[in-house]
């Protein structure tokens, strides 16, 4: 992953120097954009230069920043559903919406004060194993038991790693080979491993829970105020292509279902989980659409443009990533150029 981080430096580098992005906006930057987002709240890592979740999470401070980067930009910050109303209907403003995955408790106690001072809504993905303290939080179980062990092995098909775990050097290590090994294999072969470890730890799922989402009391009152709308995550996080098609409709409707009775709110849009081209593909598409979701979001990145309206149940969205903290840069991702070129000239990707 070095590599790539270096890789994508030097293209905004490239960007920077020439101001190529600027000249081809017009073609790349769309209609609108929907922001990706996770956790909010200052960074204090519990262990000096071990944070491989760190990409997941970005300071208040940068919200505020990136906030003014898209009104700045042109685009006027929008709720889900108007972005889709105005996908569907064809409007020719650039609009910007915000989605948060997972249902942190640092979106209520760090994003939303930022929210209220700039009047911006946002859209809260939650999954409702999370509020329940039942489904596994894997990337951040196998953070944890890394964080607590000194000596990690494993041994699972795909996935053979024996090394130390001491320094802050050594656990970054683990962490990426492991990850990556694992997030090849299917899925019930990676929690499997990843509990395997977290037990070895003293890891203990709920717990992790409790210290960082949301619960069902708290996301009631979270889904009161007037910025919010809440989408729906899935039950238990998985990621429904590596499960049986009625296991990922269950996922689907039941936590719909769930959301709208106990949060007492409608619940239009989805999001899979990861949402990458590996855990969200047609079959996830098309069930969305059969269930009658108004649009659900990818990982994928990309901006919006008008040929989306006839894929509402595959849209793209761009990360706000905690490794790129940088107005400078979002700005040079807002033109689309950069999405452009990694989607290889193609506006859609919904295969």
């Amino acid at each position: 992953m070095a590599l790539k981080h270096r890789l994508i430096e030097a293209g905004f580098a490239a960007f920077r120097a020439s101001g190529a992005h600027r000249a081809v906006s017009g073609m790349t930057r769309g209609c609108g954009v929907i922001l990706a987002l996770h956790r909010v709240r200052p960074f204090q890592p519990d262990i000096p230069g071990y944070a491989p979740n760190r990409l997941l999470e970005i300071t208040p401070d940068f919200l505020g920043e990136a906030l003014e980067a898209v009104r700045g930009a042109g685009f006027e910050l929008v709720s889900l559903d108007e972005a889709a109303r105005r996908l569907r209907e064809g409007v020719d403003a650039p609009f910007a919406a915000l989605t948060f995955d997972d249902g942190y408790s640092d979106n209520r106690d760090f994003a939303l004060p930022v929210l209220e001072r700039a009047g911006a809504p946002f859209t809260v993905f939650l999954a409702t194993g999370f509020l329940d303290r039942t489904a596994s939080l894997w990337w951040l179980e196998l953070e944890q038991a890394i964080a607590r062990l000194d000596f990690v092995e494993l041994s699972r098909p795909g996935c053979i790693f024996a090394g130390p775990t001491r320094t802050a050097a050594q656990k970054s290590l683990a962490y990426e080979r492991i990850y990556w090994a694992l997030r090849a294999r299917p899925e019930a072969e990676m929690l499997a491993a990843i509990g395997e470890l977290a037990d070895r730890a003293g890891v203990r799922t709920a717990d992790l829970a409790e210290a960082a989402f949301l619960d069902w009391r708290e996301a009631r009152d979270f889904a009161r105020h007037p910025l919010i709308s809440i989408g729906a995550h899935s039950l238990s996080h998985r990621r429904l292509a590596h499960w049986p098609p009625e296991a990922a409709r269950e996922e689907m409707a039941a936590s719909r279902a769930a959301l709208e009775t106990r949060l007492a709110t409608r619940v239009n849009a989805f999001a899979y989980p990861v949402g990458d081209p590996a855990s969200a593909g047609r079959r996830e598409f098309d069930l969305a659409r059969e269930l009658g979701f108004a649009c659900a979001v990818t990982t994928r990145p990309g901006m919006l443009f008008p040929e989306h309206a006839g894929h509402m149940t595959a849209l793209p969205r761009v990360s706000l990533n905690g490794l790129w903290q940088d107005p400078a840069r979002l700005e040079i991702l807002l033109t689309g150029a950069p999405l452009a070129l990694w989607n290889r000239g193609r506006r859609l990707n919904v295969a």
